[in-house]
């Protein structure tokens, strides 16, 4: 079904009136954001970081909490900025066509880059904020640093002493049914699905890819490498998503 190249996207997006986004970990890594599984990927490059986001290590052992507020005081995101391609979305949702931006990224770059945060689904939660496992507290993440950088290198909760986490998806944790919910809704009304920077990989997000085509609409693919719904798209277009997403929903 595919009929690849960017001539053929750009006049599928042209044409759409209702357009759902699906962005992945691809549209920020121009923005110095490594992904997890790729070939410099933060889990390529070191196995155990897994075990930092993995709730039953999370939950079990101190010293994983410990080294896992390191490491996220050292992330990249709080470096990185929003690159063309963000940019390039927001300018898609001031015209009026973009109906929802769904997301598997924690980075919340797209509101950094100027998206409706009302607009944006966040289907793995964002690691700009921290959430207490017990009683389900939050805070700006920052709020926390501030209290490793004080001596505790490993936060309690407040409220109720319970263990904090950054508010992500953890494995082992479930996606927020209101999320996945609000998603597949949106693709069931939407006239086409654009998805960027994924491999379409990670269920049930990458099922919004045939729930999309099944309703009736058109799917177009950007993406650096090939992803497990090429077969089914209209249009597919691999290389720099930063590139190539500015040319192709220009408004």
């Amino acid at each position: 079904m595919t009929d690849g190249g960017f001539d053929a996207a750009q006049e599928l997006v042209t044409a759409a009136r209702r357009i759902v986004v699906l962005t992945g970990a691809g549209i920020s890594t121009d923005s110095g954001i490594p992904d997890f599984r790729g070939p410099d990927g933060v889990w390529t490059r070191d196995p155990e970081a897994e075990k930092y986001s993995t709730i039953g290590y999370y939950l079990a052992d101190p010293t994983v909490r410990e080294r896992a507020w390191r490491l996220r005081m050292d992330a990249p995101v709080w470096r990185a900025e929003p690159n063309p391609g963000h940019l390039a979305l927001v300018d898609l949702e001031r015209s009026g066509r973009l109906d929802l931006l769904v997301t598997q990224n924690i980075d919340g770059l797209h509101q950094a880059a100027g998206s409706d945060p009302s607009s944006v689904v966040e289907m793995h939660g964002s690691m700009r904020t921290a959430r207490c496992v017990a009683c389900g507290w939050s805070a700006p993440i920052g709020e926390l640093f501030d209290r490793v950088r004080s001596g505790e290198p490993d936060p309690a909760c407040p409220e109720c002493g319970g263990i904090v986490k950054s508010d992500v998806v953890f494995f082992g944790e479930q996606l927020r049914p209101e999320r996945v919910e609000r998603a597949f809704e949106a693709v069931a009304r939407c006239d086409l699905l654009l998805a960027v920077g994924t491999t379409l990989a990670v269920t049930p997000v990458a099922h919004l890819a045939p729930a999309a085509v099944e309703a009736g609409a058109a799917l177009v693919i950007v993406n650096g490498s090939p992803t497990e719904y090429d077969w089914l798209a209209d249009a597919t277009v691999q290389g720099s998503i930063s590139e190539l997403l500015p040319g192709l929903v220009g408004v």
